[in-house]
């Protein structure tokens, strides 16, 4: 099935790509104005400042006032604090990146990489706030931020249960013998090509979609953010009532998109990690994300119509 399949993909998409030209070309055009105005100034900087830290030994500096609560709760090294909050703050995919970088440097164990991949790659607080949030109601916002952050801790006190993740494993941090910031330059350069390409391909996916899907506005606007996140957030926005809106871009951010997942895979550099696995992880936190958010508006309906 794979070999009469796969070949026949490319084909197809070629074929599209002829039919509509003009198309292609403006998703393409939408992916690089999104990449460089976006995602190129809001990452490099983190992982220029990251490589860094990593380097000269500032790690356990940097988690100090993190490292008493994340290791008890989820029994994560020194290291593997600041994989989480690196994930948890410069979004995707800087986690998944650090994650890979620290295994293949043993400064993580093979199991904490693995619950680190579950729970550090995440849409970035500023991409809420802003990208996000401007596409919603203001009332959206919160719960949103809530929804898609809350669930992080079932998925992580699980993930350290499957995984088998323990005090005992834990790794000390240590600095790289020499710093070179012309290396680290280059391979975050490097790593913001393949981002680059990477959304892209999905914005031209995600152009196609908008303009030749057969099916429903909101089936269309829900296939775009499982696709590409930028786009489907505000497609979501737009062709959903106010009332589910939410509970669905709950879904998709906390998911990631596809494109997310590639960008993902293109990080991880063979360092034992399993994509299948994180892609299930993201589907969990995905429907964690919509329940709460569903939860949460419910919550505050209730409350509305209690006496004061």
């Amino acid at each position: 099935m794979k070999k009469s399949f796969f070949p026949l993909l490319p084909i197809v998409i070629l074929g599209l790509l002829l039919w509509q030209p003009g198309l292609a070309v403006s998703g393409a055009r939408n992916g690089l104005i999104l990449w460089a105005n976006v995602i190129l100034p809001t990452l490099l900087p983190f992982m220029l400042c990251s490589g860094a830290i990593v380097a000269l030994g500032g790690v356990p500096l940097l988690v100090r006032p993190f490292f008493p609560v994340l290791s008890r709760l989820f029994s994560m090294s020194v290291s593997g604090c600041y994989v989480f909050l690196s994930g948890l703050l410069c979004g995707y995919p800087m986690g998944a990146k650090t994650c890979s970088e620290f295994l293949d440097s043993q400064m993580i164990s093979p199991e904490e990489g693995r619950l680190l991949l579950a729970v550090s790659n995440h849409p970035s607080p500023m991409f809420l706030l802003g990208y996000a949030a401007a596409a919603t109601l203001p009332s959206m916002t919160a719960p949103l931020l809530i929804s898609v952050y809350l669930p992080v801790i079932p998925i992580a006190l699980a993930g350290k249960y499957i995984y088998h993740v323990s005090l005992s494993s834990l790794k000390q941090p240590s600095a790289l013998n020499k710093f070179s910031f012309d290396e680290s330059l280059m391979n975050s350069v490097e790593t913001m090509v393949k981002i680059g390409g990477y959304v892209m391909l999905f914005s031209i996916a995600a152009i196609f979609i908008q303009t030749l899907s057969p099916l429903s506005e909101k089936s269309s606007s829900f296939i775009l953010g499982i696709t590409e996140i930028t786009t489907g957030i505000h497609a979501v926005s737009k062709s959903w009532p106010s009332e589910t809106a939410g509970a669905v871009l709950a879904f998709i951010t906390a998911f990631g998109g596809i494109s997310g997942i590639f960008q993902t895979k293109s990080v991880l550099k063979n360092a034992g990690l399993s994509i299948r696995h994180y892609v299930l992880w993201k589907i969990c936190h995905g429907t964690l994300s919509c329940g709460t958010f569903i939860l949460l508006s419910q919550t505050e309906a209730l409350a509305s119509l209690l006496p004061l």
